[in-house]
């Protein structure tokens, strides 16, 4: 781990301890953490950074399990099932902080390109992006005029609609590594295309992520896909 890292690493970990320090004294805090209240109050207040280890174990261990609970309270879901997500995918704060605690807790490789699909994915892969330094990337349902070259992927679904999926050429080149993310995995369709985007585009994919998965079906439609870790941060039934 460089510098860089090292310091990205402890930032994020105090960000994680003041969303958690908003409905928690430091002894709560304390407890939660098994950090002295003391260091907790100095990392806190930004007179200290915590070291690498324990920023690790605030990001891996009590990180993930409280902002998933985080994630699980602000999913909606209406009587015929559907997932409302946007108390999730509108807060960047949020997934900023979410970010780290998904890179830690899958121990994705970092990645040149985060790619997604448009739209709602944007926002969970700008965060990644951002935390892996990396570009974002995202592929939509149409062509945009001014571009010349796609590379594109396409799968009939059971109700016989095509589903097309278009990335600009020059947005991922061959041989570059590849996260693919999304707020919502479902039946795995659409992780399906982006990876058949990666593989077109001759890139190299080191991780599926979604911040929820509605069953089992697409994590395991991608695990049969690639190699690389895949994983969600919050599973519905």
């Amino acid at each position: 781990m460089n510098r860089a890292e090292k310091a990205a690493l402890q930032l994020q970990a105090v960000s994680v301890l003041g969303m958690l320090k908003e409905t928690r004294t430091y002894d709560e805090l304390a407890d939660l953490t098994g950090l002295p209240a003391g260091d907790l109050n100095r990392y806190v207040n930004g007179h200290v950074l915590p070291g690498t280890d324990r920023a690790r174990a605030v990001i891996d261990g009590v990180g993930r399990d409280t902002l998933a609970a985080e994630l699980d309270a602000r999913i909606e879901l209406d009587s015929e099932g559907y997932v409302d997500n946007s108390g999730i995918v509108f807060d960047q704060p949020f997934l900023d902080l979410l970010a780290p605690v998904a890179a830690e807790s899958f121990g994705f490789e970092r990645p040149d390109v985060v790619l997604t699909a448009a739209t709602d994915g944007i926002t969970i892969a700008a965060a990644m992006a951002r935390y892996f330094d990396a570009r974002c990337a995202y592929a939509k349902k149409s062509k945009e005029t001014a571009i010349e070259e796609f590379i594109e992927a396409r799968d009939r679904l059971d109700s016989g609609i095509e589903l097309t999926y278009y990335l600009p050429a020059s947005a991922l080149a061959a041989g570059e590594t590849v996260l693919v993310v999304d707020d919502l995995i479902r039946s795995g369709e659409t992780q399906e295309l982006l990876l058949d985007i990666a593989t077109g585009a001759g890139a190299r994919v080191c991780g599926v992520f979604a911040l929820i998965a509605a069953g089992d079906e697409g994590i395991e439609r991608a695990r049969a896909r690639t190699d690389a870790p895949v994983g969600a941060l919050s599973q519905i039934e």
